[in-house]
């Protein structure tokens, strides 16, 4: 059975980082799977934030996170992590990992989510 657990959320003022982690299980070889980060704010669609591939050679980022946010993993951990700095109160949403195995762009597996609030 495959499972995501994200930790790292919290308040932080506008300004602040903050490090979030996705511990990934189950999954039969967590090197070749794509690993994303998404969002989602009450009352608006899900968004993507960041992707990362398998081997880690390739990152993608929506334009507004952009220099600002860095998605990375550790292989060797079952682990991918996004690492927010210069938050700003636009980027208050609960955060989710997700998994696409086939690498495809079908995510399959999510977790549960972890909040982020930052204060202005």
């Amino acid at each position: 059975q495959v499972q995501l657990v994200e930790s790292g959320g919290g308040l932080v003022q506008a300004g602040g980082s903050l490090r979030l982690s996705c511990a990934a299980s189950g999954l039969r070889t967590f090197s070749s799977v794509s690993m994303a980060w998404f969002r989602r704010v009450p009352g608006k669609e899900r968004e993507f934030v960041a992707q990362i591939w398998g081997s880690g050679s390739h990152t993608y980022y929506v334009d507004s996170v952009k220099g600002r946010f860095t998605i990375s993993r550790d292989n060797a951990k079952n682990e991918v992590y996004l690492q927010m700095n210069s938050l700003k109160p636009e980027d208050t949403a609960v955060y989710y990992c997700a998994a696409d195995p086939a690498s495809i762009g079908k995510f399959d597996y999510w977790g549960q989510g972890t909040q982020v609030t930052v204060s202005s």
